[in-house]
């Protein structure tokens, strides 16, 4: 009878520290599962549009790549009118983190700079002059449009947009310290610093 006792007490002892270690494991696998799929989630944001400006340029437009062809047929001309939105903000699948499971915590290592996210453009011909056998092509006005819309793009890192992008990342970073924290989780971006003319260190 006492060795039966003892039996069932190492084997209750055994039993004991099995199921204590399997719910250690499993505890430590949702643990992972919950930090994948909260960095996933943040990176499924993906682009995230901070800032728009408009803009109204006015593109001069002569075809000189058929120079001594347009001296017998006629020049190609066109004044276009270009209004366009261009969408600024930060790509979050260039984020860079880490998780400390043991702390629940996800560290921000990297914060991407401001880009151009997207340009909408609207185009109106105005003085398009045609040579008297030298008409316009397809071709041509799909020149016409991509070089109107270069113009647009060239013009945006003066206008001030990435600027004013980059002085919104906390914002930003706030937002994804949100969706850290629908999960339980914490966001630690204490040592972070954006790469600006300053190397300013973000804080809370």
């Amino acid at each position: 009878m006492e060795f039966l006792f003892i039996g069932l007490a190492v084997g209750a002892v055994v039993a004991y520290f099995i199921f204590a270690r399997f719910n250690k494991e499993k505890s430590k696998l949702k643990t992972n599962e919950q930090s994948l799929v909260i960095m996933d989630k943040i990176r499924s944001v993906c682009k995230f549009i901070t800032v728009e400006g408009d803009f109204s340029e006015v593109y001069h437009y002569e075809n000189l790549k058929e120079k001594y062809l347009s001296l017998l047929l006629g020049k190609k001309k066109a004044i276009v009118l270009v209004n366009a939105k261009a969408h600024v903000g930060f790509d979050l699948s260039k984020v860079r983190m880490t998780s400390e499971n043991e702390r629940k915590t996800i560290v921000l290592t990297n914060f991407p700079q401001p880009e151009l996210l997207t340009v909408e453009t609207d185009f109106k011909y105005y003085d398009k002059r045609e040579g008297w056998a030298n008409p316009f092509t397809t071709s041509d006005l799909t020149d016409i449009n991509r070089d109107a819309k270069n113009y647009i793009v060239d013009k945006i890192p003066q206008s001030g947009l990435l600027d004013q992008a980059r002085k919104e990342a906390l914002d930003t970073i706030l937002l994804m310290e949100k969706i850290v924290e629908t999960i339980g989780w914490k966001l630690d971006y204490t040592a972070l610093t954006l790469e600006d003319r300053n190397q300013s260190k973000i804080e809370k």
